[in-house]
């Protein structure tokens, strides 16, 4: 892992196109800007595992396919 240290207002490049900003720093808070094209794509670690969680948790529940039917049908009456 590179660590680097930033002030506010400083910047990185990461490749040629994607540059990371540092905005503001309140506390032991820090507000970061990301300049990327559109076709990458970007997600708060935290949001990704908790999806990855989830994933790993559906794909070892069982559910019958009356149950899954029966789901199916609350949905669209919603």
């Amino acid at each position: 892992m590179l660590v680097l240290a930033r002030k506010k207002g400083e910047s990185i490049l990461i490749g040629n196109d994607i540059e990371l900003s540092v905005l503001e720093i309140v506390g032991d808070t820090i507000k970061l800007g990301i300049k990327a094209p559109a076709e990458v794509g970007i997600l708060r670690k935290e949001l990704y595992v908790s999806v990855e969680n989830m994933n790993v948790t559906a794909e070892q529940s069982t559910i019958s396919a009356s149950d899954l039917q029966h789901q199916f049908k609350k949905i669209k009456k919603s």
